[in-house]
Formats: structure tokens, sequence, C-alpha cells
């Protein structure tokens, strides 16, 4: 008797082996069902009598519905606790515990959900695996999102690496409300079938930089803002050396003309893209090989005379901006891999920060801060560099009197004024926050006026400053900035490429504090203004300089 209770258990388990997955075919649910109704009889007059007589003082038996609800937990059956001398739970006990996988009275579709990928009994079987090991710190950091991809990186380097990545298309499909650079990085590394993280490991870093240094060898490769236009712009400087005003924006062309490139920017009330579309096409007399009209933006290529040209364009907020490239059938090849990247780095109106181009104009405009009433103005000294003629606007010729490298400060005069309005030099003053830049535009911006013009901006880091919308900055540079009481923080210089190169960490624009300016003023014996009413917006003067 002892056998067969052991064989009818045995059974029993095979039974529900064959049960518990729904996949089983009708037929064989039919057997299986009815082999269970056998082993049950069996077990009811065979088994149960046996373990009875084994036993005079039997442990409880298990309802078979209690069975059933232990196999619907995944709960495992206990072994009998009964004692040691009874052979028939000696064997019993030799069984391997586990659960009992008799069928659910329930429907068919309720067995389909006892899947262990979809029932609560799979979720307790998870937690019940050993944990995995802690990730190391490096792997952690690695996985971690980053709101700078660049972090640990220097400000040199990161030029560097952020032009290879613009050359190479990377920055072409970073999704909205994603990090662009850090976008960028992972479309590097998914190009290389490198383990994408959007962070740099070392050996990338080498490559991106060593990749950066050819394409500037080669064609003088740099990612600029086009000052003029506001727009940002990759130049290949080696073959567009000069760069001279536009009727719309900057011209940078090679000595003979061989390669030119043109930025424009169209701002009007009622502005219509489909009609600049068509005037772009019919300008110049030029022959229309491809050309595409979106929304928001468009593309024309063809002939222009004697050479091949392509034009882009985007709108938004009621303006467009965009170049144009002409350049010799016989530059083609040449050309050809530099106009891919420099479709790749245009961005009219980039979030961005990028080094200004270094424009050298002949005729440059900035904006000056009267500092005192005898007629000391105080400018960013690259807009003084090199001039002929350096004229306040409206108040006659200037002098220039010092400059100083380190701060980036120059001091002016005027002689023969009536009294000025002098502006005062705070003392604590934000190192962070909103702040207001207050300048006069290039006159081109708004059609020969010197009207002033205030832009929204952000201080960071006691000396960066981030625009909050992307704005032509010509003329801007030595302008004013407030805080949100209007209080004088300080002037704005504008950095370009070339002294962004030479100094790294120096951001595209920065804040010259009112601080460095006191200083900088009280070395050449000019007294300022202490009265706290001084007002910033009317001591500000247009800067002219004029160069041969």
């Amino acid at each position: 008797m002892h056998t067969r209770a052991l064989r009818a258990r045995a059974a029993l388990h095979e039974c529900g082996d064959g049960l518990r997955w729904p996949e089983n075919s009708r037929q064989g649910w039919r057997q299986k069902t009815m082999r269970w109704f056998l082993v049950m009889l069996a077990l009811l007059f065979g088994a149960g009598p046996a373990l009875a007589q084994s036993s005079g003082n039997p442990g409880p038996v298990t309802p078979a519905s209690k069975v059933v609800k232990r196999h619907h937990h995944h709960i495992p059956r206990k072994r009998a606790a009964a004692k040691p001398q009874h052979d028939a739970q000696k064997a019993a006990a030799a069984i391997p515990a586990k659960p009992v996988p008799l069928p659910s009275p329930a429907p068919k579709k309720a067995v389909a959900k006892a899947a262990p990928a979809k029932t609560e009994p799979a979720k307790q079987t998870a937690k019940a695996e050993p944990p995995k090991p802690e990730p190391t710190k490096a792997e952690a950091a690695a996985a971690a999102p980053t709101s700078d991809a660049f972090a640990g990186i220097p400000a040199g380097e990161r030029l560097k690496i952020q032009s290879a990545l613009v050359w190479a298309g990377d920055y072409s499909s970073a999704e909205k409300g994603d990090d662009p650079t850090e976008a960028a990085i992972r479309n590097f590394q998914k190009r290389h079938k490198a383990k994408i993280t959007g962070v740099l490991t070392s050996d990338q870093r080498e490559e991106l930089i060593a990749a950066d240094a050819h394409h500037v060898d080669e064609f003088g490769w740099r990612v600029v803002v086009d000052p003029a236009t506001g727009i940002r712009i990759g130049l290949p400087t080696k073959l567009v050396p000069d760069a001279h005003d536009a009727a719309r924006g900057t011209r940078w062309s090679s000595p003979h003309g061989e390669v030119q490139v043109e930025t424009f920017r169209v701002k009007s009330a009622n502005l219509d893209l489909a009609k600049l579309f068509e005037n772009e096409k019919k300008a110049a007399d030029r022959k229309i090989e491809s050309s595409v009209l979106h929304d928001d933006s468009f593309f024309i290529s063809g002939m222009q005379g004697l050479k091949e040209f392509s034009v882009r364009a985007r709108m938004r907020d009621g303006e467009v901006r965009g170049f144009t490239i002409l350049y010799d059938q016989m530059m083609e090849t040449i050309v050809e891999p530099v106009m891919v990247a420099m479709a790749s780095a245009f961005s009219p109106f980039p979030e961005q920060p990028a080094p200004f181009a270094a424009l050298a104009e002949r005729v440059e405009y900035g904006t000056g801060q009267i500092v005192s009433a005898k007629g000391d103005i105080v400018a960013a000294r690259n807009v003084t560099q090199g001039c002929e003629v350096i004229v306040a606007d409206g108040l006659g010729n200037a002098e220039r009197i010092a400059e100083d490298e380190t701060s980036g400060l120059a001091l002016l005069r005027v002689y023969g004024t009536a009294k000025l309005s002098a502006l005062a030099l705070a003392r604590d003053v934000p190192t962070s926050g909103d702040i207001t830049l207050v300048g006069i535009p290039a006159p081109r911006e708004q059609d020969g006026a010197r009207k002033l013009t205030e832009v929204k901006a952000r201080l960071t880091d006691g000396h960066a400053i981030a625009l909050r919308q992307p704005v032509p900055m010509a003329g801007f540079s030595g302008a004013a900035a407030l805080d949100a009481r209007g209080r004088f923080l300080g002037i704005m210089e504008t950095r370009n490429f070339v002294l962004a190169s030479a100094q790294p960490t120096v951001p595209p624009v920065r804040l010259i504090g009112a601080a460095t300016i006191r200083d900088f003023l009280a070395k050449h014996h000019v007294e300022t203004a202490q009265a706290a009413s001084g007002d910033a917006r009317a001591s500000a003067v247009r800067i002219i300089c004029v160069r041969k």
C-alpha cells in the first residue's frame, strides 16, 4: 500500500505538469483530466486507507481545495510533520517538495492568466532571485544622465570636439528637448558602434580633437556666430579669408572670388516666405536645378552664371535667416565636403553659444559708457583695435587714452562737450541671475537710427552671459549690463574665435564687472560718479571705429 501511495503521488505530479500550460491541445487536456480523476480515485480508495493504517495517529490530510490554492499562489507544499518512524511519511519526505500542479476549476481563460509572466506568483518568484551586484562608480557615472555632456573637459577642448561633431553631421538628429551636445555624442558613438552613453571616453575625445585639427589644417574650419545676423555657421576660413559687410549680412570670400559665402537676415511685419523663396530663385539670372519649400524653410540650388550655388533659409518669429554659397565649378571636389559640414553647422537661431566671427570690418560699431562728466568713455577693447578714427556718435571724435588687454577695456575721451550724464558703478552686484543688456545695434539693424535696444540675458558663473534669445549682436560689444533693479553691473564683451582659441576659458559673451572697470579707471585717474542714481541708459553712446 505504501508503494501504491507513492505511485499515486508521482502520477499526480506528472498529470499536473501536463496541465499547467494552456497551450496544450484540447485532446491532451481531456486525456490528462481523465487520468487525474483516475488517480484521485486511486488515492481516495487505496492510498488513503494505507496511510491511515500506517499510523495510529496520522497527520491531517490536506484537502484538494487547499492544494489547488497553493498551486494558484505558487506556495510550496509542506512536508508532513509526523514522527519519523512512520514508513509512509519517510517515503513521502524523500520526494523533493515542489508545488503540486493541480488544475484550477476556473475556465480556460482563467488558466491562461496563470502564466508566470502575467500573474502575481511570477512577481513573487522574481523577488526571490538573488540581488544583482552593485555597479561600480565608473559604471554608475556612465549610466547616470547628465545635463552637461562636457563635464570635466576644458573649454578649449569643448570647442574642438563640438566642431568635429558638427563636421561629421552628428548634431543633425537631436530630439526636441534633448541636450544637443549629448545627442551628438550619442550619434558619434552609434556611428562608431561603441557603447552609447552620451559621455565621451578619453579615446573618443582624442579622436574628435585630432579630427578637428585635421579640418582646421586643411580648410581653416571654424564654427562661429555671425554678429550681423545671429546665425551660427561653419566657415572654411582658408577658402574664404576675406570678410566684408553685405546688404543683409556678411560676405566671406576667397581673394579672387572663387568661393563666396554670404549670410542674410530678412525681417518684416508682413514677411511672406513663399514670396521670398520665389525672389531668391529669380535673383541674378539663376538657373534652378533643385528647390524645396517648406512651411518654415526652403532650399535652392543650381547655377548662377559660371558658378554653382545653394541657398538655405529658415523662418521664425517674423524673420528669415539663411546663407548662400557660390563657387567655381572647378572647385567642386574641394568645396563639396565643406558644403556638407556647413549644412550640418547651420543654425539660424542657435541656442548654444559659440565664438563670434572675426570680421575686421572697415567700419565697426560698438557701444560705450560715459563714466565722467568730463567726457571719459569706457568701451570694449576689441571694438577700438586698429582704428584710424574713433567717433563717439553725437559727441565727436574720441581719443583712445588707454587700454588693458587682460580686462578687455579701453578708455576713450571726447573734448569740448557740455556736461555729460555719467553712470554710477555699483559695488555690491550679483554673480548670477537675470540681467538686461542695453546697447545700440549697428545701423543696419535699425535703418540707420541709433536707438537703444534691450536684450534679455542671464548671468552665470559671475562672468558668462547666456542670451535668452539668439539675436544679432553687431554693435552690442560694450553694452551695459543691468540687474533687475536697474543697477549697472558692468559691460558685455563679445569674443571672436581668434580670442577664444587664445583664451579658451573666456565665454563667447562675457561680463566685465563694475569692480574691474572701477579699478581700471582709478589706475588712469578718472573720477567716476558717486551718486547711485546714475542712469546707464542715458550714459550709453555708439562708438564707431573706422579702419583703413
